[in-house]
């Protein structure tokens, strides 16, 4: 069945683990800019929409036209690499799965979690399913997100909603004693999972920084797709 095919092909499944996936309640992907945060943010949550969940992606930084062509080429990206499908089975999965994910673009001086909270309130109030995970993509983590984080915390525990985040670390910083770009590792107890991405040699190093048993566990993804190779 092409969705089982695609779910055992997802980067996010091979690294993360499915039930990893499901527990987690703050993740975390980390980059410099430009290494493909977003692009693994969005095979996190292409994984979850084939496993029949509802996603909420949120955007700081980009509008939900860029984010959409994004999730529609990270799902071809996903189809191809199982080898030929026939295109009408790809376009009507694809239907299936794409009204499962909502998008919203805000700036960091408009987003805030009562927002969030009251939208997820509309949501159930109307009977509408929760979102199993929310990606919120653009923090600024340089700056004091403690308040911001207490009250997501919050909105993961009352509408069991998991959230993943995008962390950008910067090239000239070095890593803590234990290998945590210091974006990380200030708010590192909220955590419970975190993959760091590095660049080397035309490729990706894929390190998991938290994750229980799988930390410090590494891949290597293909830039261009982010998937394992």
């Amino acid at each position: 069945m092409l969705k089982n095919d695609l779910i055992h092909r997802s980067p996010a499944i091979i690294i993360m683990g499915s039930e990893n996936l499901h527990q987690g309640r703050f993740g975390a992907v980390l980059s410099r800019a430009g290494v493909g945060k977003t692009q693994f943010l969005v095979q996190i949550a292409i994984s979850r929409l084939l496993e029949g969940e509802n996603i909420l992606h949120i955007s700081l930084s980009d509008p939900m036209d860029k984010i959409n062509v994004r999730y529609k080429e990270a799902f071809t990206s996903l189809v191809d690499s199982i080898g030929y499908v026939d295109p009408m089975k790809a376009n009507r999965l694809w239907e299936d799965i794409e009204p499962c994910k909502t998008g919203i673009s805000y700036n960091e001086l408009t987003f805030t979690a009562e927002k969030l909270r009251d939208y997820l309130k509309t949501l159930r109030k109307g009977d509408v399913k929760i979102p199993a995970m929310i990606i919120v993509d653009g923090l600024d983590f340089d700056t004091d997100l403690a308040d911001l984080m207490d009250d997501l915390k919050s909105i993961s525990e009352n509408f069991e909603t998991a959230f993943w985040f995008s962390m950008q670390s910067h090239r000239d910083e070095p890593l803590t004693e234990v290998g945590y770009p210091r974006q990380l590792d200030q708010v590192k107890d909220r955590f419970d999972k975190a993959l760091f991405l590095q660049p080397k040699d035309e490729k990706i190093n894929a390190v998991v920084l938290k994750d229980g048993d799988r930390a410090n566990q590494r891949y290597t993804l293909d830039p261009a797709t982010m998937l394992v190779i």
